[in-house]
């Protein structure tokens, strides 16, 4: 995803999340709505002044705004910045954790690492640790392929999202590890980001291709597009994975790098 559109669906998002129209952000940071719809498109590029002016309407502050763009930048900033700045990251951490405190929901493709990441996220916080698949074959009383094979897609999207809805409604904590696609129904995902605290463990594709094929090589066997495939799902998925409330690039960060970077933000957003 290019600069200019992870910035658009994270501008767009913002402004969805505090149930803003696009004509209300534009008046509040005087653009044109017409300049607005074009960086929510990804084809505006703002100067300074109208970045200030953007990120006075939306309460964020620019280098947060900015900093929204990639996973980096957001999780070293715990331990980079200032003291002024800490505690404006703390308290836009805080009033984005406050309908959350208790649940992190960590989304990506096939292989990022969510079950790995997600158990070892757990046992540093203390969490309990789901994986909702697994809650999704023990409500079925089948396995996926099995769930898939019998009454197809749309089934199995439904149970996604009542065993999503009886894991919110629990008041132990959580982090989940959900199944890949969950960000496609609009329903369950917008469930998922009004009560869990996301995170897209985002990899570039090889490595997505490699640890699925250490995980089971069976289904990519025979299947010489299987890669292409892989790649084609990842690109139509980017701008709702990158929607998260945090982006951590597991390409270039270790598994002990990662969990302690997320442990950070999570641990300082509920001082």
């Amino acid at each position: 995803m290019s600069f200019l559109s992870d910035f658009a669906a994270r501008v767009m998002l913002l402004r969805k999340q505090q149930g803003l129209s696009r004509e209300e952000l534009a008046k509040r940071s005087n653009l044109s709505t017409r300049f607005l719809a074009d960086i929510e498109s990804g084809t505006g590029n703002l100067s300074l002044n109208n970045l200030a002016g953007l990120s006075s309407a939306l309460q964020i502050s620019p280098a947060l705004l900015l900093a929204g763009i990639d996973s980096d930048p957001v999780l070293t900033m715990v331990a980079q910045c200032d003291a002024s700045q800490r505690k404006e990251l703390q308290l836009w951490l805080k009033a984005r954790l406050n309908p959350c405190q208790n649940k992190i929901a960590l989304i990506g493709l096939r292989g990022a690492g969510k079950t790995t990441i997600g158990k070892k996220l757990a046992s540093s916080l203390k969490f309990d640790f789901v994986e909702l698949d697994q809650q999704i074959e023990k409500t079925a009383g089948l396995t996926l392929q099995n769930i898939f094979e019998l009454h197809g897609e749309d089934y199995y999207r439904q149970l996604e999202l009542d065993v999503l809805i009886n894991l919110i409604l629990q008041q132990r904590s959580l982090v989940i590890a959900t199944g890949g696609g969950i960000v496609t129904r609009n329903e369950t995902y917008d469930l998922l980001q009004r009560n869990c605290f996301t995170i897209w463990l985002k990899a570039e594709p090889e490595d997505h291709w490699n640890r699925v094929l250490k995980q089971d090589p069976r289904p990519m066997a025979n299947r010489p597009d299987a890669f292409a495939q892989l790649q084609n799902i990842l690109n139509r998925r980017e701008p709702l994975y990158s929607q998260a409330d945090v982006i951590v690039d597991t390409s270039r960060n270790r598994i002990p790098s990662t969990v302690k970077k997320i442990t950070a933000v999570w641990r300082l957003g509920s001082v």
